[in-house]
């Protein structure tokens, strides 16, 4: 009865605060207040049944156990599965058919949406090795993509240059902004980190606003070519499948570059980074070069994402990196799990496509984007895949231990 009593509580809450808002709709033609009950009545109604649910959800957490429970059956059939090594190519590989055929199957606003989201994948992975692998907190990140895009731009403009030319021009150019970023801030750790790079990221936008005769202010630039395929002209929908293609491709290049690097030695040093970092400088890592690292190496793949999004909007203006995109890169990272690849990806294809999805409650969407961000945060806080982590077994320790006890006598006594 508790429970019941603090669920009507708050449901007459909502319904009084709400009522300004839902409840109420002013006719200015007739001069007349038309009265919406029936809206309240049935928020509250809601409010009501969501926070048993959301009590529900507390008391299962309390207790330590899961809010859904999966069946052993079930459970046991999917770890089987991820055993199978011959299962998980096959997945993999129909996986990647289905990505291939896409464009060919699929509308031209598909197509569009898709290559938006794996723009963003690449982003998420880029900042996830500065903020999942190395574990600083990065707010700016936007500012480095604003770098390659608007090194494309300009290249093209003032000296012709082509998309292939401009593509590792513009991630080195992001790279040098990197680690001109890094050496300020090496020092720096937290919440301090966290400002000092939103700053940066304020001030390479209003650099481009302010700028009009170098970057074209609030104009931008305009008539960027889309990448070209040995002179070949193409429409517009030929030209997007091949930046569909183009974008898969580097995609792909950035999952096996990172699922290499958190294997290496400087993955490794990242990661020493994140979890402590005075035991990691006293363990002989020189952390100068290891934080300079991970900025370089995630700004660079900000730059390459950059000119691609050029190259498929053919124009670009500082309205187009601001913080929320920032922010928005920074949720994907946190909601997908710091330091998980397959994590980051997932998130970042939920955060692009569920609103382009969700257009039929585009008045709540955000709404409901943010609720879900909130009960995310509050149930799941390590990310929708928690990043791995490495274990070591000393085999032939323990072997050498298990062979001596063998070797012991078993009994026997002084004669």
């Amino acid at each position: 009865m508790h429970k019941l009593g603090k669920a009507l509580i708050t449901a007459v809450w909502f319904m009084v605060l709400t009522l300004p808002v839902m409840g109420i709709r002013l006719n200015l033609l007739e001069n007349s207040v038309q009265w919406r009950f029936d809206r309240i009545l049935a928020l509250g109604v809601a409010i009501f049944f969501l926070s048993l649910l959301w009590n529900w959800c507390f008391a299962r957490k309390a207790r330590g156990l899961p809010l859904v429970a999966v069946p052993p059956a079930l459970a046991a059939c999917v770890d089987e599965i991820r055993a199978q090594p011959v299962l998980r190519r096959g997945g993999l590989a129909l996986l990647v058919l289905c990505l291939l055929a896409m464009p060919l199957v699929g509308s031209f606003y598909q197509t569009n949406i898709m290559i938006s989201a794996m723009l963003y994948i690449m982003l998420a992975l880029g900042l996830s090795i500065v903020v999942g692998l190395a574990g600083q907190l990065v707010l700016g990140y936007v500012a480095f993509y604003a770098v390659g895009a608007y090194a494309y731009g300009l290249l093209n403009q003032f000296f012709g240059w082509g998309f292939w030319t401009c593509l590792p021009i513009g991630g080195l150019l992001a790279a040098l902004f990197g680690l001109g970023l890094g050496f300020p801030v090496l020092r720096l750790r937290g919440d301090y980190l966290a400002i000092v790079t939103l700053g940066f990221g304020e001030i390479v936008r209003l650099g481009m606003l302010n700028w009009t005769s170098l970057t074209g202010g609030p104009r931008g630039i305009s008539d960027i070519p889309r990448p070209g395929f040995f002179g070949m002209e193409m429409g517009i929908n030929e030209s997007t499948i091949y930046i569909y293609y183009l974008v898969l491709a580097a995609v792909a290049v950035t999952v096996a570059v990172i699922s290499r690097l958190k294997n290496s030695r400087v993955g490794l040093a990242l990661q020493a980074l994140r979890e402590d970092e005075i035991a990691c400088e006293a363990m002989g890592i020189d952390i100068t070069r290891v934080k300079l690292s991970a900025f370089a190496l995630g700004s660079c793949w900000a730059g390459f994402a950059g000119v691609i999004f050029a190259a498929k909007t053919t124009f670009i203006n500082p309205s187009s990196f601001t913080f929320m995109e920032s922010a928005m890169i920074l949720s994907m990272v946190v909601l997908g799990g710091m330091g998980s690849i397959s994590g980051v990806i997932i998130a970042a294809i939920i955060l692009i496509l569920a609103p382009e999805y969700l257009r039929a409650f585009s008045e709540y969407r955000m709404l409901i984007f943010g609720a879900i961000m909130v009960i995310m945060m509050i149930f799941r806080p390590q990310g929708l895949i928690s990043g791995e982590r490495r274990h070591y077994r000393i085999s032939a320790l323990q072997g050498a231990k298990e062979g001596a006890g063998a070797a012991e006598p078993t009994g026997g006594g002084r004669s």
